[in-house]
């Protein structure tokens, strides 16, 4: 009886450090991840060898990611783990053998059991280091959050819906609804460079400077060029970001925009006609200034306009085949209320995606007038 109470408290304690673990997900982490590893690790380190095949190239990807991984740790950690692969080399080389050091006598079991200690101890002090960062970077996420509508604002006659999900803790998407003193309302969609932390800054830019535009002077092309000059004076190359940004007369449904660089939104007709709304342009903060032309559009009765990031099409699945314009087109000429067509399209990118990751952040936006 005994026994099987113990049997059943260890399958309970088993299952429960398993939870969440799948059995397809054991390959990942052994092939692409792993590789991944190795990339992101010795990426700073020149591979010259890559016409060398055999042992020859796997003692060069060994000594490769030695280096990368000892240049990632701190001076004396670097040390300890060294100390560790000698004592571990040591121990495997003189197995059962006892040796002298000093007036110690030490054998080769206790040295691959002080070897073990000492990458233990390495991983207890990273994971330590990595669980603080991921703190600090929680906090920043739910800054960021704040930075984003939590819900949609009461706009008679109008019904949005919208969902934003990072690739890492932080992202670089952004949208906006903007109700503005004399009843017109300010669309804004936009997609910092990369996403992370980096993306993370330019887009809280970004907000700041759309709001101070809004104010001061809410046309598209004003507040996309007040942006464009706030991330070209205080980022570097890197930050830059597309951004649709779009006035909106909810009473006759008249709007005008620009489209810098981003993903050109999808205007459903009613009829089921589907209009793209933009024109070629540059980013934001690459240039002092920028050259951006203004469309329009009228939203109709029944009418259905999405506005998303590239996460979305760019989104691959196992084969390394994109979700792509087309699909996406497909989804939501299917038309429907807007929480209808919002799901629709993020239930099919998750179908086609199956187990991989997202690629990039994903930010979705369905407006439709009644």
């Amino acid at each position: 009886m005994k026994l099987a109470t113990r049997l059943e408290r260890w399958r309970r304690a088993f299952a429960e450090y398993t939870a969440g673990v799948e059995a397809r997900q054991i390959p990942r982490v052994l092939g692409r991840d792993a590789t991944r590893a190795f990339g992101v690790l010795t990426r700073e380190q020149p591979d010259s060898k890559q016409q060398e095949k055999g042992i020859v190239r796997l003692w060069h990807q060994a000594r490769a990611l030695f280096l990368g991984l000892s240049a990632k740790l701190s001076p004396v950690r670097r040390i300890l783990f060294l100390v560790a692969l000698v004592a571990l080399l040591f121990g495997l080389q003189h197995n059962q053998i006892t040796f002298r050091v000093g007036e110690v006598r030490a054998s080769a079991p206790l040295m691959l059991l002080f070897s073990w200690g000492c990458l233990l101890l390495l991983l207890v002090l990273e994971l330590a280091d990595r669980v603080l960062v991921r703190d600090e970077l929680e906090v920043a996420r739910q800054l960021q959050a704040e930075l984003m509508p939590a819900e949609p604002p009461r706009l008679d006659g109008y019904r949005i819906v919208f969902s934003y999900s990072t690739a890492n803790t932080i992202g670089g998407d952004y949208y906006d609804v903007v109700p503005l003193e004399d009843g017109r309302v300010l669309l804004a969609a936009g997609d910092a460079s990369g996403h992370g932390i980096a993306a993370g800054i330019v887009m809280a830019v970004a907000h700041a400077m759309l709001k101070v535009a809004s104010d001061r002077d809410p046309e598209p092309a004003a507040v996309a060029s007040t942006i464009n000059a706030a991330l070209y004076r205080t980022g570097g190359p890197r930050a830059f970001m597309t951004l649709f940004c779009g006035l909106l007369e909810p009473r006759s449904g008249e709007m005008n925009y620009v489209c810098a660089g981003h993903p050109y939104p999808l205007l459903r007709r009613r009829t089921g006609e589907i209009e793209e709304l933009g024109s070629g342009s540059l980013p934001l903060g690459l240039r002092p200034t920028l050259s951006l032309q203004t469309g329009s559009a009228t939203l109709h009765a029944g009418d259905l306009l999405v506005m998303y990031s590239d996460g979305i099409p760019e989104q691959i699945d196992s084969a390394g085949r994109a979700f792509g314009f087309d699909r996406l087109r497909r989804v939501v000429g299917g038309g429907g209320e807007p929480q209808e067509v919002h799901d629709r399209v993020l239930s099919e990118l998750k179908r086609f995606a199956g187990d991989e990751r997202p690629c990039d952040d994903r930010s979705l936006v369905v407006i439709s007038r009644d």
